[in-house]
């Protein structure tokens, strides 16, 4: 199914390609104009759940949270650029964003993510984490929206059913979830968390480049399903 998946985006790009080239051989200002105005492309911002002395939950490899977050929201990235579509992240670096390390650190944090998703205004909010549980058995991907957003818990639930046919052992549904990033905006979001690195077997998925890919690619088409530009 994921190789469907990856056939169904390269196809995408193609058209993308030749509809370029084309608007380049008939008028070479239109498509400058185009390629710059915000009002001519989707916006979204990727939140890399975590950072800093802040490694969110740990695997039993040692491998954190904050680590695989932003790997994944990286590959996301890649994807979304390809399309033409603009991401702005959170964090670029393994770093947090609370300054100096001091009490309250974690509420600056988050505070300094607030702020950098009001400045871009984007159309899509979508921030990326990994779970961990007291009982090992528990996995699966989820997909989480704030509860008074119909337009997020639409998007939250296309997700979970990518996620339910492409990744190993995703939940059932997606959940309301009552987070400070998707509860401090406006803007239509939702909150990934990709898996649980408390379980061993999903452990060795998540710190394995391909499945960050997979998932990066199911989020990539959980996205372009929102914004409607295909249906996976």
């Amino acid at each position: 199914m994921f190789v469907v998946l990856k056939n169904k985006l390269n196809i995408i790009l193609c058209y993308i390609l030749v509809f370029t080239l084309l608007f380049v051989a008939n008028s070479v200002t239109s498509i400058a104009s185009v390629a710059t105005s915000p009002s001519n492309k989707f916006c979204v911002v990727l939140d890399a759940g975590h950072g800093g002395v802040d490694g969110g939950c740990v695997g039993s490899t040692g491998v954190t949270e904050s680590e695989i977050t932003l790997k994944i929201a990286k590959k996301v990235e890649k994807y979304l650029d390809a399309l033409n579509i603009s991401v702005v992240q959170t964090r670029n670096t393994a770093d947090g964003l609370y300054g100096v390390f001091a009490s309250g650190f974690k509420m600056r944090d988050l505070r300094a993510r607030e702020e950098i998703i009001k400045k871009a205004n984007p159309d899509l909010l979508v921030s990326i984490h990994l779970n961990s549980y007291t009982s090992p058995s528990s996995r699966g991907a989820q997909v989480f929206y704030a509860k008074d957003s119909e337009v997020s818990k639409e998007l939250a639930n296309s997700l979970q059913e990518l996620f339910q046919k492409n990744l190993v052992q995703a939940r059932k549904s997606a959940l309301v979830g009552d987070y400070y990033i998707l509860n401090c905006t406006n803007t239509p979001g939702i909150l990934v968390e990709c898996g649980f690195l408390s379980n061993p077997e999903e452990e060795a998925l998540l710190i394995s480049d391909e499945y960050q890919d997979k998932i990066a690619y199911n989020i990539t088409c959980g996205v372009l399903n929102y914004f409607d530009l295909t249906q996976f």
